[in-house]
């Protein structure tokens, strides 16, 4: 295993975790912020993509290809990628609140995606699709949030 392989599989598995310890501590005073990221990020990742998934079965790279993927992995239900659809809503809450800090996890959304593709867990498509609902599942959620807010609270 070379030093690439060690930074794609760093990206692909580890990097999320670090993107999600750092939202915690850096939004803990922020709690609207804090619950709106990750409500709009287990909306998408455990509610969409799931829902898409048991209409759709795809298989990942590695089922298709004569590889072994870098990180293990189960088989099937590629699409869209449940990796892309958290972080990438996680990034974009963040990013409704705070755009600076908005575009470093959207920056560690492409990388944590660009791992799993290079890792052999998803197609690019996958990515893309998960960044799709992702996206769009934190616009509606900070929709919600606004719209039903009663005035003066600050959750």
């Amino acid at each position: 295993m070379n030093y690439l392989d060690l930074l794609i599989i760093f990206l692909a598995k580890y990097l999320g975790w670090a993107l999600g310890i750092l939202a915690v501590f850096i939004f803990l005073k922020n709690r609207r912020l804090l619950l709106e990221s990750f409500l709009s990020a287990a909306v998408a990742r455990f509610g969409i993509t799931d829902l898409i998934r048991y209409f759709y079965n795809r298989p990942r790279p590695f089922e298709v290809g004569d590889f072994t993927p870098l990180i293990s992995h189960e088989y099937g239900y590629s699409f869209p990628s449940g990796h892309a659809a958290f972080f990438f809503a996680l990034a974009t809450a963040i990013f409704l609140y705070n755009r600076r800090w908005g575009a470093v996890f959207f920056i560690g959304a492409i990388l944590i995606s660009l791992g799993r593709v290079w890792a052999g867990v998803h197609w690019y498509s996958d990515i893309l699709g998960g960044a799709i609902v992702g996206i769009l599942t934190s616009i509606l959620v900070n929709f919600l949030v606004r719209k039903f807010q009663r005035p003066g609270s600050s959750v």
